[in-house]
């Protein structure tokens, strides 16, 4: 059964296509005032229009905008409940971004780990429940605290796609080991292999998979990727899964041995507040 989202604030980035457009009509349905952001304003327009709202835009290749768009969120949220972090990309190429960041990085976790730290004060007194959107190809990532940009790896689509969702699902655990002193819980999960616009710049065996005949075939719709972030927004208590990450709809799934490291975890955090000049002392 559907719960009564009535009353409660769900932010979802990455909700002008995907699963992010699925889950942000759904939980719409079920009463909830769902706050859809996107790449740009035009991107926004047709599920901001369908759930009757105002379009917000945050380019993720551009930190400046998740500055704006967290200002703009303390403006029109009171509270958020809900806060799922869904934008993501497969990037064709090694780009730098104007901030200095590889751009694959950026988009999946260091714009969502800023966005996080400025709502900080939001979500502690609203005990918002995060949703991350990881991915299977966690298991394949590799975190190197000294490379993050691939300066001195070799460079590949899928292992920066894959480097970026295993920093998110360390990123999950970290804000779930914090919960006591900031009432934040949070949850990562993998949609599934998804028929949507994020395997566009994909290449290798990811092409195969998202730009093939034969891959489309082997593909869940967006309804179904969206209902592990669904289940997620609307679970009645988020400490229950609070740290845990699910393979779709399996709570508590097995994960990568760098993401069960604490330690790394920390020290990821860490790392991360310096490059983006955030404080470190939350």
């Amino acid at each position: 059964m559907d719960r009564d989202m009535t009353g409660r604030t769900v932010v979802i980035t990455g909700a002008s296509s995907g699963i992010g457009f699925e889950a942000a009509r759904q939980l719409a349905r079920q009463g909830a005032t769902v706050v859809p952001v996107g790449p740009s304003k035009e991107s926004s327009a047709a599920i901001a229009a369908e759930l009757g709202v105002g379009p917000l835009a945050a380019d993720y290749t551009r930190l400046a905008e998740v500055r704006s768009l967290a200002g703009q969120l303390l403006e029109r949220c009171p509270t958020i409940d809900v806060l799922a972090h869904n934008a993501g990309a497969m990037v064709p190429e090694r780009r730098i971004t104007e901030d200095g960041h590889e751009t694959s990085l950026q988009i999946n976790y260091l714009a969502p780990f800023l966005l996080q730290s400025l709502l900080h004060e939001r979500l502690s007194a609203s005990r918002t429940h995060t949703v991350i959107t990881s991915s299977l190809a966690h298991w394949s990532g590799r975190i190197r605290l000294d490379d993050f940009s691939f300066d001195r790896r070799r460079y590949s689509t899928s292992a920066a796609y894959s480097d970026s969702k295993l920093a998110d699902l360390l990123f999950t655990r970290e804000i779930a080991r914090r919960t006591p002193q900031t009432g934040i819980t949070a949850t990562a999960f993998h949609p599934g292999v998804v028929n949507s616009s994020i395997g566009t710049g994909a290449a290798g065996i990811n092409h195969l998979i998202y730009n093939t005949r034969l891959g489309g075939m082997l593909m869940i719709d967006n309804k179904e990727g969206a209902a592990p972030l669904v289940h997620l927004a609307t679970v009645a208590d988020p400490h229950s899964v609070n740290g845990q990450y699910f393979n779709r709809m399996k709570a508590d799934s097995r994960t990568s041995k760098q993401s069960r490291s604490p330690e790394l975890a920390q020290r990821l955090w860490t790392r991360t507040e310096t490059m983006l000049g955030l404080s470190t002392n939350r």
